[in-house]
């Protein structure tokens, strides 16, 4: 159909035409293919910092999928040399900023797109070299683009969707983790298992709300410490406590939406124009256009920002000793030592930042291409800085499960839950007590090594289950 309509000299947007408002410019059938290598070259105008080898290659693997479909008008021969690049571990250098999202992800794709055709930059083998030497070092030759193929490239929201799916990943295994904290937190701070009664839950059942209110349950079974104190004078714990449930379980079904938007996009097609042999039609549409991915975004953005929000209070509560009854900075000596007062003030940082990060992105729009793309949804932005939340996020999180382990040090005739002294013991393998001050960025990345590598939340789900 490409081929035919090019012959005919047909007027095909991107393919006899120019791109955005120059759609009217028609294009000579002997510049067709010099059309696709401009497309390329134009829309490379990123700037800023690289967007990191997993995400490039995230976005690299939705790209192809998205041309596989088949509506795109690509030969199979590049989606082949796009396989071929990844499968060779050739990563094109992609910078984060540019994109407004629509017509979808053009410029950061533009840069992604150039190496096919020997051009731009890539890292192979940890080292930033030329396209054209990456290509030769793996014996691949460059492509020359038919009609079609340079737009097809670079129409489509892959560069969100990748970041917003491994945002959306990452959530996932923090929602369980978050879980774990609280629940460690709760048993050293006194706190009690009524609010976890699955009576509460099925009377607003809120999913999330009842599979926070399930975790925590199986995660303090069978705990002394928590049993230790029935019959004490404290008639309700402390809103952090109690309504773990309702906050956890909440951002919980914010995930689960982002989750259901981002898979969608992920099977779908997104280029303009799409075509459909079996009609023969070129059909000109929006599908580019990331408003279903900037939104689910932000919303991400904000309920993983709640999650650190109330982590941070339980540290608090945690190390000030009026709140928690347990020594100033769970450190003996204090004074001499400061034990972890100065991991809250990491936490409060980056709870404080995450607030910024969370103002939404989607609500805002410039017009771009001469005002004929009047509505654009700025969803790459949305999903980079939701990126950044989440790993702000794990920190404190990690930080919680710090304090958490050392305030059970204190419990040492008294047995914790059974899920808290799975994690508890997972953390004291691979961060000791702490008697005195050390420096303490070494255990907050040793612990983040232990969120993300799932040892914790393993440990953890051996004992109790798999967690919700």
């Amino acid at each position: 159909m490409i081929e035919q309509g090019v012959r005919e000299e047909r007027s095909i947007y991107g393919v006899t035409t120019g791109f955005g408002v120059l759609s009217d410019v028609a294009i000579s059938r002997k510049d067709t293919r010099k059309l696709q290598e401009n497309i390329l070259m134009s829309h490379a105008a990123g700037v800023g910092e690289l967007l990191d080898e997993e995400t490039v290659r995230a976005i690299m693997a939705l790209r192809i999928k998205d041309l596989a479909r088949g509506h795109s008008g690509i030969r199979l021969e590049t989606v082949e040399h796009l396989i071929t690049l990844l499968n060779q571990g050739i990563c094109p250098v992609v910078p984060r900023k540019g994109s407004v999202g629509a017509s979808g992800d053009l410029i950061p794709l533009a840069h992604l797109s150039l190496v096919l055709i020997g051009q731009g930059e890539a890292f192979y083998k940890e080292e930033r070299i030329p396209g054209l030497t990456a290509l030769k070092r793996c014996g691949i030759k460059p492509l020359r683009l038919e009609a079609a193929e340079g737009l097809a490239l670079i129409n489509g929201t892959q560069v969100m969707t990748a970041v917003g799916a491994l945002s959306v990943f990452d959530a996932l295994n923090l929602s369980s983790l978050i879980d774990i904290a609280a629940a460690m937190s709760l048993e050293v701070l006194m706190g009690s298992r009524t609010e976890f009664d699955p009576r509460i839950h099925q009377v607003r059942p809120h999913p999330g709300q009842a599979a926070v209110a399930d975790n925590m349950y199986r995660i303090t079974r069978n705990s002394e410490i928590i049993t230790s104190h029935e019959d004490c004078s404290r008639i309700q714990d402390a809103y952090t406590l109690r309504c773990s449930p309702q906050v956890h379980g909440a951002s919980k079904d914010a995930i689960a939406y982002a989750k259901n938007v981002v898979e969608t996009e992920m099977n779908s097609s997104t280029n303009n124009p799409l075509i459909f042999p079996e009609s023969q039609e070129f059909l000109l549409g929006g599908n580019f256009h990331g408003q279903p991915i900037a939104l689910a975004m932000d919303f991400l953005c904000m309920a993983v920002s709640e999650f650190a929000n109330i982590s941070e209070r339980r540290i608090e509560r945690l190390v000030n000793p009026k709140l928690s009854g347990l020594p100033a900075f769970l450190v003996s000596d204090g004074g001499l030592n400061s034990g972890f007062m100065i991991a809250q003030y990491t936490a409060a940082s980056l709870v404080s930042e995450n607030k910024v990060l969370s103002h939404p992105a989607c609500v805002d729009s410039i017009p771009t291409s001469a005002n004929k793309e009047d509505h654009v949804s700025m969803g790459t932005i949305s999903a980079l800085k939701c990126r950044e939340v989440v790993k702000n996020s794990e920190h404190v999180v990690a930080i919680e499960l710090l304090c958490g382990a050392q305030a059970l040090d204190l419990f040492t005739n008294l047995k914790p839950g059974e899920g808290t002294l799975a994690a508890y013991t997972v953390i004291r393998n691979a961060v000791p007590h702490l008697d005195k001050d050390r420096v303490l960025a070494k255990d907050i990345d040793a612990a983040i090594q232990l969120i993300r590598s799932g040892a914790i939340l393993d440990a953890v789900e051996k004992q109790v289950g798999n967690l919700r």
